[in-house]
């Protein structure tokens, strides 16, 4: 038993390595209090748990938000860019003439009439607009990149799914194994008191009494070993979906597969195109076009600009531009209005750097259909492996549900003959181990069969058990 649950054990630890850390733990008094309550958790209940309070798919939320929006406003390309300016401006250039001109103009005796002639107050406008074909690509590009977004966000929400059923499912094997541990110290517990019985009544030496009292204590330490590490299952569960660590859980369900006829070359015809990895790749190869097709455009096609500009300025006394309104004299404007059209004949050189940028993304583009041919073949590896486990599985369930059978008949005989003395102890303990490895054996061979139907599911992105 100790070498069945140690297996229980390392399972479940396989399992754990499979998430990121994503549970929310507890922030207020109010979580405090749940963890005092006893939460009855089935299978829907852990997955809407995860989907709710995993970090993994509130980060993965952001990432979509942040492509939705960039694909949304996309189009801000063709916004124009428009700018307004004032400058206050005092200048220090001095000349002889400059300086008779303002001794004429002004009082000689106002040094401030000197100071307004430095001064000028000029404001500022200017808008420029720019096209080039490329920026229809980056529209588009910035459209697909929200399409691959979301096939990663269902990649991500697919696999926090699948290693939650599948840890949910383990901790109910480890369940159903202290559940047998405890039966086991139950029937050792029982086998002391009846020896107990029997050696008051003189049917039984002492050395059978005391062989009876030191297996029961002898499971004991194993029996608490596999409750602590239970409890600590629990707690990871707890944390990772988000319940408050120490919280009372008590599983619901059971390890029941769900049987579906399958067959290799079916759903390779019918589902071999579903896959997710090959999607959000079939999507990567997309995006590779649209690259090699917006260079193309920003190469072989001129860009447009178009420029305007507005400077008004004003000349009179510094800070009295308001009244002066209206004052040709003391005002006066300069304007452009410029309609340029650019062709960068570098581009078209087949050493420029576009040129080779195209390249680079024409050899990517070639990287990613082998790749996607290697992920194809590797797809029909996996479903054949899984295909292969899961009628073995099943063959397996059918055999050891015979053996459970037999061991029990042969244990029960057992237990007859040890109570009227024809047969050891030793006898009647491995009548049990069988019995409770034929138990555990055949829940290990039922997890195994639902954690290959679910790798099947994911791999396949479909669900067979309601096809």
């Amino acid at each position: 038993m100790k070498i069945k649950t140690t297996a229980v054990t390392l399972c479940l630890i396989s399992l754990f390595s499979g998430f990121n850390i994503f549970g929310e733990e507890p922030k207020n008094n109010a979580a405090a209090e749940i963890a005092n309550e006893t939460i009855v958790l089935t299978l829907d209940d852990a997955v809407e748990y995860v989907l709710k309070n995993s970090r993994t798919l509130k980060s993965a939320d952001i990432d979509l938000e942040m492509k939705k929006r960039a694909a949304a406003n996309g189009w801000n390309v063709f916004l124009p860019t428009m700018q307004v300016t004032g400058t206050l401006n005092r200048s220090t250039e001095y000349s002889p003439q400059s300086a008779m001109l303002s001794a004429l103009m002004s009082n000689p005796k106002s040094d401030f009439a000197d100071e307004e002639e430095h001064w000028a107050t000029v404001g500022g406008f200017s808008l420029s607009w720019n096209f080039t074909p490329a920026y229809i690509g980056q529209i588009l590009t910035s459209r697909a990149n929200y399409e691959a977004q979301k096939i990663s966000w269902e990649q991500t929400q697919q696999e926090t799914v699948l290693n939650t059923k599948k840890l949910f499912y383990g901790l109910l094997l480890q369940q159903q194994s202290l559940e047998i541990q405890r039966n086991t110290l139950e029937n050792a517990r029982q086998r002391v008191e009846q020896a107990q019985i029997n050696y008051r009544n003189g049917a039984i030496p002492e050395l059978v009494l005391l062989q009876n009292q030191v297996n029961y204590e002898n499971q004991k330490p194993d029996l608490e070993q596999a409750e602590r590490s239970f409890r600590q299952s629990l707690d990871m569960l707890a944390f990772l979906l988000g319940i408050p660590v120490g919280t009372d859980i008590k599983l619901e369900g059971s390890i029941e597969p769900v049987y579906v006829d399958v067959d290799y070359n079916t759903l390779i015809s019918k589902y071999g195109e579903n896959a997710l990895d090959l999607k959000a790749l079939d999507q990567n190869i997309r995006l590779t076009d649209l690259g090699i097709n917006t260079l193309a455009l920003a190469t072989y096609f001129p860009a447009i600009a178009v420029n305007y500009s507005w400077q008004p300025a004003y000349l009179g006394d510094a800070f009295g531009f308001a009244s002066d309104i209206g004052k040709d004299s003391m005002w006066y404007d300069s304007g452009s209005l410029s309609l340029t059209v650019a062709w960068n004949l570098t581009n078209i050189l087949p050493w420029s750097a576009n040129q080779q940028q195209a390249k680079d993304l024409k050899q990517v583009k070639k990287q990613l259909a082998i790749t996607r041919e290697m992920l194809t073949e590797n797809q029909k590896v996996e479903i054949r492996k899984a295909v292969d486990t899961l009628k073995d599985s099943r063959a397996q369930i059918e055999n050891m549900s015979r053996n459970i059978e037999l061991a029990q008949r042969a244990y029960d005989a057992t237990y007859k003959s040890y109570r009227s003395g024809t047969v050891e102890l030793l006898d009647l303990r491995d009548a049990e181990n069988s019995l409770n490895q034929a138990k555990l054996g055949l829940a290990s061979q039922k997890f195994n069969y639902i954690s290959a139907l679910l790798d099947l599911e994911n791999v396949l992105n479909t669900d067979l058990i309601n096809k």
